[in-house]
């Protein structure tokens, strides 16, 4: 199963993603429940960086997914555009792919 938890701050804007496991659907090659989570996942990376100018703390290798934005980038339109949309589509995923994806919200620790 693959778990992705949307990390909000302490002012309830989104602040990092963090994604772990294979949501085993079918076959590694064949799987297109983990091939639309890990798209959307690195499109929503690649906005940030290219689209929005971020540098963001980022780890990514299969089956591990983490990135995480500056708290000076967290109001921006276009950082709020992406990553809430990232969310919404994973969301949408695990609505539809209960049994093999969990889309969750979390307080970011420190």
């Amino acid at each position: 199963m693959v778990e992705v938890v949307f990390h909000r701050d302490s002012r309830n804007r989104l602040s990092s993603i963090f994604a772990r496991g294979h949501a085993e659907f079918a076959d590694e090659s064949d799987d297109v429940v983990c091939a639309a989570v890990s798209a959307i996942l690195q499109a929503a990376r690649l906005g940030l960086e290219e689209h929005a100018g971020i540098a963001l703390e980022a780890h990514q290798r299969s089956g591990d997914f983490s990135i995480r934005w500056p708290t000076q980038h967290r109001d921006d339109p276009a950082v709020r555009a992406i990553v809430a949309t990232a969310e919404l589509a994973i969301a949408q995923i695990a609505r539809q792919y209960p049994a093999h994806v969990t889309c969750n919200t979390g307080r970011e620790t420190g």
